[in-house]
């Protein structure tokens, strides 16, 4: 018999998905930006936007208050929209100046190292040398099935955008589970809603720069990508990433997430007619066997069990 908890089963279920419906973010910004003449920028804004009306329509019709459980406070819901803003901007920031392959790799596999680091020193969750291991296997199968299916050229400011970027994605998910452990995280919807309702104002001055309003002949095209772009990868991934990131290890979390990629070859191939390489095939093996073995390893935790987490009071004060 299984002695996981049901809340961290869920939370990984969630987690998974979440990771799946961003995927289908990527496929859906390629054909946008074929469809029309939209930015990164301009689209980052519109899928915040969108998601928080979404979102607001969602909070408004929901009949069943959320669970009781201690809010945090609004500086506290300000930063976590600040950390979701740098890390969709940045990334989008080294896409452009060094390419989706190289943008890529550098911000996803930044992320679970300084999440690593971060959650040893904030949490004092340690992720032992199976979890290493499983680390380490997911970054090898992230490089060779980004880099491995396009390649790209690596220029120093288009790294520095993917590595601000991955600070951002750290510090939004070291700060999801600090809470988590405090039983201070809160709605999830209401914490999508801030994060990305900060977003859309911080990115509407670059957006209204490059290009608010989309230019296209196929504009009923260009409305429902617009639409699904706000709905499935930004207002129900990110909730689901915010229940699940506030229950699990942090560095499972980033694992997790790598997904991602997997769900974009997938959709690649499938669905945009791209050609399956033996590097896709091999780092998505190599990446689906690292997340399996980290969710087995979650599994294994005893129901309400500890995780492994050590006092760190000067942490946390400067964290608050």
């Amino acid at each position: 018999m299984s002695n996981q908890s049901p809340v961290a089963g869920r939370s990984l279920l969630y987690l998974v998905i979440a990771g799946a419906a961003w995927g289908t973010a990527g496929a859906a910004a390629s054909l946008l930006f074929l469809a029309s003449d939209l930015g990164p920028l301009a689209l980052s804004f519109w899928r915040s936007a969108g998601g928080l009306l979404v979102l607001a329509g969602v909070l408004a019709v929901r009949r069943r208050p959320a669970p009781a459980a201690p809010r945090p406070s609004v500086p506290s819901l300000i930063g976590t929209g600040l950390m979701f803003t740098v890390f969709q901007a940045a990334y989008f920031g080294a896409v452009r100046e060094t390419g989706l392959a190289v943008g890529t790799v550098v911000t996803l596999g930044a992320g679970p190292v300084l999440i690593a680091l971060g959650a040893r020193y904030w949490t004092g969750e340690r992720l032992g040398r199976g979890g290493a291991a499983a680390v380490g296997g997911a970054l090898a199968g992230l490089a060779v099935l980004v880099l491995g299916s396009g390649g790209g050229e690596v220029r120093p400011l288009g790294v520095g955008w993917a590595l601000l970027s991955a600070a951002g994605y750290a510090g939004m998910t070291l700060r999801a589970r600090w809470l988590g452990q405090r039983g201070e995280g809160g709605d999830p919807l209401v914490t999508t809603a801030w994060s990305v309702g900060v977003g859309a104002v911080c990115l509407l001055p670059l957006a209204v720069l490059e290009g608010l309003l989309p230019h296209t002949a196929e504009p009923a095209r260009v409305a429902w990508l617009l639409v699904y772009v706000a709905v499935v990868p930004t207002a129900l991934a990110y909730a689901l990433y915010f229940t699940g990131a506030a229950a699990v290890r942090a560095a499972t979390v980033s694992v997790i997430m790598l997904i991602e990629p997997v769900s974009a070859a997938v959709i690649a191939v499938l669905v945009l007619g791209e050609r399956l390489t033996g590097a896709v095939v091999l780092g998505t093996v190599l990446l689906l066997t690292a997340v399996g073995a980290l969710i087995a390893a979650e599994a294994r935790r005893p129901a309400g069990g500890p995780v492994e987490v050590r006092p760190a009071p000067v942490a946390q004060s400067a964290a608050r």
